[in-house]
């Protein structure tokens, strides 16, 4: 298995910009498939972005096409979100994933996600 450790969560003002990493131990992490997931109090968890193991393909939310960018680096055995123009609505607790089936395909469905991070703050003040 895959443990995950998501990091670059904090504060920052709506319009700005901010770069959360995720970095992985345990098995290799070229074999996963990998997602970053928010949640909003009272909402369910989302899929905001996901990368292929090669990281060929990728898949967005509509909400932050244009905005944010998945990206990974294998030998680093990370993957990142660069989140642009942020917004009051981008709140959220945000979640790196691992799914160890798919290959050069990605999901957004979270029960198809095997392995999880705690999770990191990031609050967008308007």
């Amino acid at each position: 298995q895959v443990q995950l450790v998501e990091s670059g969560g904090g504060l920052v003002q709506a319009g700005g910009s901010r770069r959360l990493s995720c970095t992985a131990s345990g098995r290799t992490f070229s074999d996963y498939a990998m997602g970053w997931f928010r949640q909003a109090p009272g909402k369910e968890r989302e899929l905001v972005a996901a990368i292929s193991r090669s990281g060929r393909t990728t898949n967005y939310a509509d909400s932050v096409k244009g905005r944010f960018t998945i990206s990974r680096d294998n030998a680093k055995r990370s993957v990142y979100l660069a989140m642009n123009s942020l917004r009051a609505e981008d709140t959220a607790v945000y979640y790196c994933a691992a799914d160890r089936l798919r290959v050069e395909r990605v999901t957004v469905k979270v029960d198809e996600y095997d392995y999880w991070g705690q999770g990191t703050q990031v609050t967008v003040s308007s």
